[in-house]
């Protein structure tokens, strides 16, 4: 690792946007359809963050059909597993998901 990954690394960190999709991403894989469910934010703005997550090694994707599941990397990061560990917890949003019958709306 080096100094411009680690900077890129911190600057998609320091979005409170970003950080709840890492935290949701902490719970399970999300498609972007359900980041945009939870969010209650637009498809173009859910994916460009996923992006800049993604750009910085923070996120990786799953291919499954023709949907893209993304979950957590960051395995260039040793400080990355208890960084999330300070995150809030969001397993709620996960559960009203689910409760609301949208989650799966990916398949």
């Amino acid at each position: 690792m080096n100094f411009y990954q680690l900077a890129d690394c911190h600057k998609a960190l320091a979005d409170k946007t970003r950080l709840r999709i890492l935290a949701l991403l902490k719970e399970e894989d999300l498609c972007v359809g359900e980041l945009v469910e939870i969010l209650k934010m637009s498809q173009p703005a859910v994916s460009q963050h996923v992006r800049k997550l993604k750009n910085a090694k923070l996120v990786k994707e799953r291919r499954q059909g023709q949907w893209v599941y993304y979950s957590l990397d960051g395995k260039e990061y040793p400080f990355l597993d208890a960084f999330l560990q300070t995150l809030p917890d969001q397993s709620g949003e996960i559960e009203r998901l689910k409760a609301e019958g949208k989650k799966g709306i990916c398949n």
